[in-house]
């Protein structure tokens, strides 16, 4: 089980963190490639927390759903709004993809055998919130550049990468 890569997205876009930890698992990428692949899984995000199919009511509670649109009447409710892609995963890595309430991306690069990745993406964000968000010297958006947080998270990973 193990960990590539960490990649970190701000809400515009924009590529503020990169990471590999693991050479051996994925290609070697250049830093070009990094931005380019912030910026087009932004763009896949943003269509796909629009995916968001309505549920089919039954008959009987159509009438009542589709009165509490402000579309007005013929327009289903959807529950609650798509989260956007969150796991992708092919036949060598996967994917996932931790959005924060502020509209940042943490994408974590793994085995497809590893364990937990849900709890691993929250303790690195849990990582970034006290060691880049507490930092007076970090300007919100912009690239980060916090030797307390390579630290912390080159030290956790290692842990995991080692069991």
């Amino acid at each position: 089980m193990t960990i590539f890569a960490l990649i970190i997205i701000n809400k515009a876009g924009g590529l503020i963190y990169n990471k590999t930890f693991h050479e051996g698992g994925l290609n070697k990428i250049s830093t070009n490639d990094y931005l380019v692949l912030a910026g087009t899984f932004h763009g896949v995000h943003a269509i796909t927390t629009r995916l968001n199919p309505v549920k089919n009511f039954p008959a009987a509670d159509r009438a009542s759903a589709s009165t509490a649109v402000a579309g007005g009447p013929g327009m289903l409710t959807r529950p609650e709004p798509s989260s956007g892609l969150e796991v992708l995963e092919s036949e060598n890595f996967r994917l996932q993809c931790f959005n924060t309430m502020t509209g940042t991306k943490f994408l974590l690069f793994t085995d497809t055998t590893q364990a937990n990745v849900d709890v691993t993406i929250r303790r690195i964000y849990e990582m970034y919130a006290d060691y880049v968000m507490k930092n007076p010297f970090y300007q919100l958006e912009m690239p980060v550049r916090c030797d307390m947080f390579d630290r912390k998270l080159s030290s956790y990973i290692r842990e995991i990468n080692n069991r």
